[in-house]
């Protein structure tokens, strides 16, 4: 196994691809993301004015999904991520997209996440975890920062079914580097994050890992044959 990216290269890596991430996102998972996304929304807790981290959040999809079906509950909004440029590229399709609600937008490490122990009702992170060079610490972080009986979810990239792993391999070693280079000019950034999705723990690693940090009734559910996995926890 490689050694973890460190964080200051995860950080120039996004800020390099932040202009192109959102269409590479639609052409390397043949748009099946968005429909990932909306599942994994769909189980985001809907109380009013609850208090909500989204980590490793940029881009502000998660947002623009929960906000879609939930804006009437006042939620309160915090958006974390280690890039700038992510950050700016975010608020700026949120603008686009005409959502104008009011947000806290930080930028900061998963794996210090900058605000005090039991802050939030709830925390989200989206494709973000297998980016992080201590996983355990950034799952222990999110563990902290919530309340008791605050709910965490994660949705990650994930080891796929059997029935379509050699397809798989051969999509994600072949074409998604090549789409990195034509679109982004940065083939190696790609490289890198097919990369992150092979060393990233399996579905019950995952599940144990954040049982050992603390959180209980940890699951999971499969999506796409699991080429992505919804996982879930709760602080008690």
């Amino acid at each position: 196994m490689n050694t973890p990216i460190k964080t200051d290269a995860i950080r120039t890596l996004f800020n390099g691809v932040a202009g192109s991430y959102d269409l590479l996102n639609d052409l390397m998972s043949l748009g099946l993301h968005r429909r990932w996304k909306k599942e994994f929304t769909s189980l985001i807790p809907k109380t009013p004015r609850m208090s909500f981290l989204d980590v490793a959040g940029g881009t502000g999809d998660i947002v623009a999904h929960f906000l879609g079906t939930s804006q009437d509950l006042n939620p309160e909004i915090t958006i974390l991520d280690l890039s700038p440029e992510m950050i700016q590229k975010g608020q700026d399709r949120l603008v686009d997209k005409n959502i104008f609600y009011p947000l806290t937008w930080a930028c900061g490490s998963a794996e210090s996440i900058p605000f005090p122990d039991h802050t939030f009702d709830v925390c989200t992170i989206s494709f973000g975890l297998r980016n992080v060079e201590n996983k355990p610490r950034a799952l222990q972080e999110m563990y902290r920062v919530l309340k008791p009986g605050g709910t965490f979810l994660c949705l990650e990239f994930s080891k796929p079914d059997q029935t379509i792993e050699s397809l798989y391999d051969l999509y994600s070693f072949s074409v998604i580097p090549f789409l990195g280079k034509m679109i982004a000019q940065n083939k190696g950034a790609y490289e890198y994050l097919i990369d992150s999705i092979r060393q990233f723990p399996p579905q019950e690693e995952l599940v144990k890992m954040m049982t050992e940090v603390g959180f209980k009734n940890s699951v999971y559910t499969n999506l796409s044959k699991g080429i992505v996995a919804i996982h879930r926890g709760w602080k008690p």
